[in-house]
């Protein structure tokens, strides 16, 4: 028998490495770890994401139980609970899909290892991206690292082969025949469930066809909402892949972005701990913890920063547009390192995925690949007048706005605009020598 270890892939459907195990011609058990290395880093006993994946993994279990099989579901260090697994049951091998951020790929080779070891199989397939690694290089077979050429090039090789969907349901009668069993409650895990819900994808024409001339009015409702879909897996990117092309190319490359950070993080896993340009890496950040709990709390007097960051903490959900403004604030008027940022979304984000969050964080701070250029500060201001002229976004997070209850501006951002200018040339001159 085989064993399929979901991990960012909780669905049944559409998946590349459960398919695979299933047309192998062996028995499959499912099998998903709650592993403890990630999750007692968590401060929040009642994070959101938890309670969505546990939720996801519990209607696995009923569909999987529904054909005679089950989801075996654990908690430990997977490493000690595939170790178990062995002992257990008679397995020949263990097939999952590729992780590729710097944790996860430790944790594989340590797996990987231990499988090679007793003589098993470890088989690992690609479902996340629909291209990925080393697939797309430039001519000289290096990365790349400026967005427009890498879409280009996606564009180029992509073939609708590609976002075909794996018939995983047409091999369901390989799966292992197993007593039933129970996913243990939230409780058990040291969690309790949260009141924050995950909302469904709105991949629907209505939303779609439209979303590049709505994406940036944070008042409107008028994004896809597939974000902690995709981080998750409860959607195959071969999935949404499909329905961009058919409605809105804007969208798509908002999927080609994502497989962008993607590939970058690979080749420079280093980027997740450091900017990505060594001549920001002298920047004498301020890093100011009254100023940044103010910005976390949505207190800056700002009131477009001050919604998104209410929105966020109240949704786990921040609008992409608002995402811009709130780390440009964050790094360049408050002069603040991209990391505490960085740090705080993977808090709070439904949606966080490492790769995506670094490159953006990177993006807004001017440290990163194809970043905006560091002399571009956005106003606050400016913004607002842009994309929420009628304050409809900023009266839903921030009622107090136009009282005396609302704070002053914590600084003044043209100031705050030339101060990190000058630091940031500082730091070019001294990365000059």
């Amino acid at each position: 028998m085989l064993l399929f270890w979901f991990r960012r892939d909780l669905r049944l459907h559409d998946n590349a490495g459960f398919y695979h195990a299933l047309a192998s011609g062996k028995p499959v058990l499912p099998l998903f770890i709650f592993d403890c290395l990630i999750l007692d880093q968590l401060e929040d006993r009642k994070d959101a994401r938890v309670t969505f994946i546990h939720d996801s993994i519990t209607e696995m279990h009923r569909r999987l139980e529904e054909q005679g099989s089950t989801l075996l579901v654990k908690y430990g260090k997977p490493l000690d609970v595939i170790k178990t697994l062995l002992q257990q049951y008679p397995v020949e091998g263990i097939y999952t899909n590729h992780d590729y951020e710097p944790y996860a790929h430790e944790r594989d080779t340590e797996i990987e290892n231990l499988l090679h070891e007793h003589g098993l199989k470890y088989k690992s397939y690609k479902d996340q991206v629909i291209f990925e690694r080393s697939e797309l290089m430039t001519k000289s077979g290096t990365p790349y690292k400026v967005y427009t050429p890498y879409k280009n090039a996606w564009k180029k090789a992509f073939e609708e082969s590609m976002a075909s969907p794996y018939p995983t349901e047409k091999h369901f009668d390989q799966l292992y025949e197993h007593p039933k069993t129970q996913v243990p409650p939230l409780e058990k895990i040291g969690f309790q469930r949260s009141d924050i819900p995950t909302l469904k994808p709105d991949l629907t024409p209505k939303t779609l066809k439209v979303y590049d001339e709505t994406r940036n009015i944070p008042a409107l409702d008028a994004t896809s909402r597939l974000s902690p879909h995709l981080r998750f897996g409860t959607v195959s990117v071969r999935e949404a892949v499909q329905v961009a092309l058919k409605y809105n190319d804007t969208w798509l490359q908002e999927l080609i972005w994502r497989e962008f950070f993607m590939q970058l993080l690979h080749h420079f896993p280093e980027s997740a701990q450091e900017s990505f340009s060594p001549k920001f890496r002298h920047i004498r950040w301020r890093n100011n913890e009254e100023d940044f709990a103010k910005w976390c709390e949505g207190k800056t007097g700002f009131p477009l920063i001050d919604a998104g960051m209410r929105q966020l903490n109240a949704t786990g959900f921040m609008h992409n547009r608002v995402r811009m403004v709130v780390a440009s604030f964050l790094v360049k008027d408050l002069l603040i390192d991209w990391r505490w940022g960085d740090a705080y979304f993977a808090e709070k984000l439904l949606d966080y995925e490492m790769a995506s969050n670094v490159g953006n964080w990177q993006w807004a701070a001017g440290t990163g690949a194809d970043a905006q250029p560091y002399f571009r500060v956005f106003n606050p201001d400016n913004q607002i007048k842009k994309f929420d002229k009628q304050n409809e976004y900023i009266k839903r997070w921030v009622p107090e706005f136009g009282t005396p209850a609302y704070p002053k501006p914590m600084l003044d951002h043209n100031m705050a605009r030339d101060r990190a200018l000058t630091a940031y040339k500082k730091s070019i001159a001294e990365a000059a020598g």
